[in-house]
């Protein structure tokens, strides 16, 4: 079917549901940034295949909406013969119903796709339209889904408790005390990452993040039911886990959360649990406690083992970036190289590292005007070539088997014009704020934020996305911690590592983007907090105006990369580190 069929048959499965419209989000059951084949709906119905999103269908018009990252794309990837598109951050699902629903209609979506707390939302909001949000169990979407990919079945490994900082068992009890405090007798799990974090365990079912996909009840006497493919364990994860893990064919969980007893209360997390579990546990009367997640707090807080092999994993991604940039400037002059291309080289160069197990996300290589899409990502059909002059931005990451990198770096590809160089110094000078801010605990997260947007604001600029996101040991890039944006309500706590990503973006010309990691810590400034920064790669000087730049931002640079050169020049061979000894000489 084209995209146009698509929607028709849609539609006439909505007819058969007595459905007036329907909504397809872009996540599946688990709730995960990223989806297995499978359960690319979105993308499969609307051709939008940003990592954010949803879809409204109605029986005279639909819409595609998705956040600020993916304004442009989603104008390229759309059928604007058949949908419309939104910005969800200005026009949320209730007011986009409001607007084009008609009263009294009844709008369909799939209880296990949504958290209970959208839901539950978008219902309040609509209610004095008398729009009524209607509960499917099965999705419509997979009923015309014609040669449907089959669900992942990769096998489970063990995460080294050497790497992880802790024994599974131990987590397992912190998360048994929680419940005992809360008055909870057990309590569901449903995102991967947390259950990867909570049994000490990596899987393969979904890109860019080692999960494996699944649903793990823990109880109060520190034991959990695990809810997964049996096709997807090995002896070693049995041994494992032993006796404190009892294994369940996912088929079998409606008959577990049938027999709950009415007298059990129920931990689910509303905004990370799908609606589907809230609705089986007031079917059979049980107590429902809302709270959040118990693992998103410890292990947003990295154990000392786990900074340790994070630090590593950058001294490694750092010595590939090193000879990416030195190969990048030697060959892409020639113009012979593409987006694709450098992509693809990057990987390369990664990959030769023993430990890399994959990209951390899709690889952002966008030349020129493709820069300032957020999120661009190029295919055969979009891949421009790279030539003199211009700016590169690439965003790329890395998972390898003790830790998970994220770095962005903004490269001039000839002579850069006067403003690539002011844009770029302005963006460069929020990155500094950041990385060197020393703050109060308690600061939160949008306050850091700020600190990113000053120097760009005080030219009337800004950037359409957050500043910062917590990343995972080995797990997912995009990890809740304290955030830095201006939604930003959590503190940033010792032990977190964030992104520090301000950029600028031109339309239809260039972007721009400097991201590091950060670790928080401990201040030497009692009671206070700093962060270290663990990415390890020069920036480009060559899209430095020095002038624009204090003495202390001067410092902090030239300080980076004198600790980029130590870092790194002794894994290099003598060639690229001279070149980067180059690159890192100071201002």
């Amino acid at each position: 079917m084209n995209t146009e069929d698509k929607l028709k048959a849609l539609r006439a499965e909505m007819k058969k549901q007595k459905l007036d419209g329907y909504i397809i989000p872009r996540s599946d059951e688990y709730l995960g940034e990223y989806v297995p084949e499978s359960a690319e709906r979105l993308a499969w119905l609307t051709d939008f295949t940003g990592s954010a999103g949803v879809a409204i269908i109605l029986e005279d018009r639909a819409v595609v909406m998705s956040d600020g990252r993916y304004t442009i794309q989603l104008a390229q990837q759309v059928d604007a013969r058949l949908y419309t598109v939104e910005d969800n951050t200005k026009t949320p699902i209730y007011g986009w119903l409001k607007s084009h629903a008609k009263q009294n209609d009844t709008i369909g979506f799939c209880s296990k796709f949504f958290p209970s707390s959208t839901i539950e939302k978008n219902q309040s909001e609509l209610s004095d339209n008398e729009i009524t949000l209607k509960s499917v169990s099965e999705d419509l979407v997979d009923s015309i889904w014609i040669q449907k990919p089959a669900p992942p079945k990769a096998k489970v490994k063990v995460f080294p408790e050497e790497v992880a900082g802790i024994k599974f068992q131990d987590k397992l009890a912190l998360v048994a005390a929680q419940l005992k405090e809360r008055g909870a007798d057990l309590c569901f799990i449903t995102l991967s990452d947390s259950i990867a974090w909570l049994l000490n365990i990596r899987g393969d079912d979904i890109p860019h993040i080692p999960v494996a996909l699944s649903y793990l009840a823990v109880k109060a006497d520190g034991q959990a039911d695990w809810f997964i493919d049996p096709a997807k364990m090995t002896d070693e994860v049995r041994n494992h886990l032993g006796n404190h893990v009892s294994m369940h064919n996912p088929d079998t969980l409606d008959d577990y959360l049938s027999g709950l007893a009415d007298t059990q209360a129920v931990w689910l997390d509303p905004k990370r649990t799908p609606l589907w579990f809230f609705e089986q546990v007031k079917r059979v009367g049980a107590i429902l406690i809302d709270a959040k997640d118990p693992c998103i707090d410890p292990r947003a807080c990295k154990t000392q083992a786990e900074q340790n092999s994070m630090r590593a994993a950058h001294i490694r991604d750092g010595v590939a970036m090193v000879k990416f940039l030195k190969w990048l400037e030697e060959t892409a002059t020639n113009g012979q190289e593409t987006e694709l291309s450098v992509e693809v080289k990057l990987e390369e160069i990664r990959a030769q590292a023993p430990e890399w197990r994959g990209s951390s996300f899709d690889t952002i290589a966008g030349f020129n005007a493709h820069g300032a899409i957020v999120h661009y990502r190029a295919s055969e059909e979009t891949s421009l070539p790279i030539t003199s002059p211009g700016l590169l931005l690439l965003d790329s990451g890395a998972q390898y088997a003790d830790g998970t990198t994220d770095i962005t770096r903004t490269v001039a590809i000839g002579q850069p014009t006067d403003d690539m160089l002011k844009h770029n110094t302005l963006v460069l000078k929020g990155h500094i704020a950041v990385a060197s801010a020393v703050f109060e605990d308690g600061t939160l997260g949008k306050d850091i934020d700020a600190l990113a947007r000053a120097p760009l604001k005080e030219h009337g600029l800004d950037f359409a996305h957050g500043t910062g996101h917590g990343v995972g040991c080995y797990l997912s890039v995009h990890e809740e911690a304290a955030n830095f944006s201006a939604r930003g309500e959590e503190p940033p706590k010792p032990g977190m590592i964030i992104s520090n990503e301000p950029g600028y973006y031109e339309e239809g010309q260039y972007g721009i983007r400097i991201e590091n990691l950060v670790l928080v810590k401990e201040s030497v400034e009692e009671g206070m907090f700093e962060f270290e920064t663990i990415t390890l790669a020069p920036l480009d000087t060559s899209l430095i105006a020095k002038e624009m730049l204090t003495k202390d931002e001067l410092n902090w640079l030239n300080a980076y990369h004198t600790r980029v050169y130590e870092t790194l020049a002794p894994l290099l061979d003598t060639e690229t580190a001279d070149w980067l000894k180059q690159k890192t000489a100071s201002l």
